[in-house]
Order: structure tokens, then sequence, then C-alpha cells
């Protein structure tokens, strides 16, 4: 199915876009319910997470495709079933989140979901269809195809950010000067690095050429609040950050923080 989500879902609103990065784990407890709760606790109304899919077909918000960096656990999670899996503990202590958990637990959370692998699309799908999430759910990854294929299986329209070939048909025309319409992206959100190595990707030329096409720019993984101040600056409409603190208060400080109604 197509979607024209920025439209048609309320996933994005007029206000800026705070993205607590695997949730809020400054002791090292990412992606777990805990992380995400310690956001929603600051007032995040958004969390960024990532999906992998366990070998009988379970959805789980991990970045990793093994357990061994950040779990108790080892080996790939996509070779063992979701009993295994839920038994490892992140930081040895927080269980790894089945993605059903993390969409059930705080239905007024709005979710950005990274499809991290093409096991993990119909698990993905699954679990928006059975939480009736797509009002509240932007489906990511950096491979188009997974993206598409995981939007196709859905009954209703969710909110949709762009892989690389269609952010490079962004950086084409804001160099260049092209002709750029929305509907030759086909996504809502470029969430991008302000960088790649020595080049450049979101400047004030890309963030108008976005504008101009409907699409909102995201940039993520941004930690230090002089960056997070020029980023603002320069008109981007969202940030990702691992630092949730930070950024509520660079937005609070220039009165655009919108803490949730209580």
């Amino acid at each position: 199915m197509t979607t024209d989500a920025l439209r048609s879902t309320p996933y994005l609103h007029a206000g800026f876009v705070a993205l607590a990065h695997r949730g809020f784990a400054p002791t090292g407890l990412e992606n777990s319910l805990a992380a995400f709760e310690a956001a929603r606790d600051l007032g995040y109304r958004y969390v960024e997470t990532d999906a992998h899919a366990t070998s009988d077909g379970v959805a789980v918000a991990l970045h990793d495709a093994s357990l061994d960096r950040t779990t108790d656990g080892h080996g790939l999670v996509a070779r063992q079933p979701w009993r295994t899996v839920r038994r490892a503990r992140i930081g040895g202590r927080e269980p790894v989140p089945a993605l059903e958990d993390l969409l059930g637990a705080w239905p007024d959370l709005r979710v950005n979901v990274d499809v991290k692998s093409s096991a993990a699309v119909a698990p993905v799908a699954e679990v928006i269809e059975r939480t009736r999430a797509h009002d509240r759910v932007c489906v990511a990854s950096f491979s188009a195809a997974r993206r598409r294929a995981t939007v196709a299986r859905l009954s209703r329209p969710v909110a949709t950010s762009a892989a690389q070939p269609e952010v490079a048909a962004v950086l084409i025309a804001a160099r260049t000067g092209a002709p750029l319409r929305r509907r030759r992206v086909g996504v809502d959100c470029l969430q991008v690095p302000e960088r790649v190595g020595r080049m450049r990707v979101v400047d004030r030329r890309f963030v108008r050429t976005a504008h101009a096409a409907g699409l909102a720019v995201h940039v993520w993984t941004v930690n230090a609040v002089e960056d997070m101040e020029r980023l603002i600056d320069l008109g981007v409409d969202g940030i990702v950050t691992d630092r949730a603190d930070m950024l509520r208060d660079v937005l609070a400080r220039r009165g655009r923080w919108r803490a949730p109604r209580p």
C-alpha cells in the first residue's frame, strides 16, 4: 500500500520531534523497557528502537543482530527462539523486550521502529496490526525494500522514514537545485546523520529542499548541546539523542519543549 502519512496519521505533529534513542539509558540499559520508561518519565512522547526477529518469529526491540554486546546472553537472535532470548538480561538486569511489549505498555508513546532484517519484516508488521499502533509508529530501515515490505503488510497507513537511496535523491536535489517532489521520494521523514565521514549531509540547503518537498528532517544521533543548538537553528524538525535530558533542557530554554498532558 502507499501512504501519505503526514496527512493521514498523527505520528508527526506541528511541534519539534524529540526522539529518545533506544530510550534513555545513561546506565547502559539501551532498548530495555526501563530505558523507555525513563524517557517517558522525562516527558518524552517519542522513542526510537530497532527490531530483529527470533527464530520462531517474535519481533524484539534490540539493535544488534546478536545478544553479545548488550546482554548476558550469546549468539544471533535469529537463530534462537523467544523462550531463550527472553531470558537474556540487558546489562545483566533487564529482559530483552518483545516489540509488542513496548507498543502495548504505553499506548500514548510514539515509536520509531528501525526494521533491521528481512526476517523481522512480517513479525514487525504483525505487531503493529495486533496493537493497532498505526497512528503512533514510524517504520524505518536502511533498506528501502525492508521498509516497503513491512508497510505493504499493514492494513492502514503509517509514517515512514527514508533509506539511503532516497536520502541521496534529496542530497542531489539540494546540491543541484533540481526540483524534487515528495511522491518521488515516497516517505515522510528523512532521518539522517549530520555528516557521513567528511561529507556534510544536513545543511541549510538540505533542510530547505526537504521542506519544499514536504519532508521532515530528523538528525541522529546528537549528544552535544552545541550541536543540538546549531541544528535547531538550521530548522530541522527533530533530533534523535542518547542525552534525552540535555535535549529536553535545550528545548525548554527555547520554549519548544512540549510536555505530555497529564
